[in-house]
């Protein structure tokens, strides 16, 4: 079939494709040729429009292969979204926010549910739940998973704020600078702690608690720390085994003897 026949479908999950990705798929088609048919259905006399395998068809392009072949299928658009989607997701082609958005417009367009998608992708239901989760970030977050600037993991983080302040607060923090995902969610639980909590928290501990678990220490020839959180106190005096726990407790009470 002529490239010039085939179009592509605006309905396509995948809207970002690597240049310097396609430019490595072209060299591999210009020297083995396309070795997989691109799946289309009919579009107009003569016509087709591509079902998947846009970015094989856009590496043709680029290679400059003028017919390529094809495997067509009579299809709704419905059925077409579903398809292109199948095929990316299975081919781990798709960006996380593509592939959410993807699922999205199943739900609206065919009125699945999370676990119909989950079954015609075969996905487990909470894979899918979390992709949809995705689409509650905000915009400038998106946009950041959308051009492989930040995880989903960087993403688990944001969402794991609950007020809209928050999140965007965070996310400039990472558009700002480049955070790994174990130190953007260190910064999502202090931005959790409430203001009141957070200075409780700085506050520091009474000379007399040091003291104390020094004298502790001493006397028990074991590590005895005083710790004071949310207003509660508490001592914690560390032991090694059962017999450990034994002398502990026969120097506590001759101490209080």
């Amino acid at each position: 079939m002529s490239l010039d026949d085939i179009s592509p479908n605006p309905d396509q999950p995948r809207t970002n494709f690597k240049e310097d990705e396609l430019e490595e798929l072209a060299k591999s088609i210009e020297r083995d040729g396309l070795l997989q048919p691109i799946l289309v259905r009919p579009f107009g006399a003569g016509k087709y429009q591509i079902i998947a395998g846009e970015r094989r068809w856009q590496a043709c392009k680029l290679a400059g292969i003028e017919k390529v072949p094809i495997r067509i299928r009579e299809v709704d658009d419905d059925r077409a979204l579903e398809l292109a989607l199948v095929e990316n997701v299975q081919r781990s082609d798709l960006n996380p926010i593509e592939e959410a958005y993807g699922y999205k417009r199943l739900m609206d367009r065919k009125k699945m549910t999370q676990a119909d998608i989950a079954q015609s992708m075969s996905k487990g239901r909470s894979t899918v739940a979390n992709a949809l989760r995705l689409l509650d970030l905000p915009e400038d977050a998106q946009q950041l998973l959308f051009e492989d600037k930040i995880t989903a993991g960087h993403a688990r983080a944001i969402l794991s704020l609950q007020s809209k302040e928050a999140r965007e607060k965070l996310t400039e923090k990472l558009k700002e600078k480049k955070l790994t995902v174990r130190e953007t969610e260190s910064l999502a639980r202090l931005m959790s702690i409430k203001p009141g909590e957070r200075s409780r928290a700085k506050e520091p501990l009474p000379p007399t608690y040091k003291t104390v678990a020094k004298a502790l220490k001493d006397v028990l020839k074991t590590p005895v720390k005083v710790k004071s959180t949310n207003g509660k106190n508490k001592i914690e005096i560390e032991f090694k085994d059962e017999g450990d726990l034994r002398r502990l407790f026969e120097e506590l009470i001759a101490t209080v003897s």
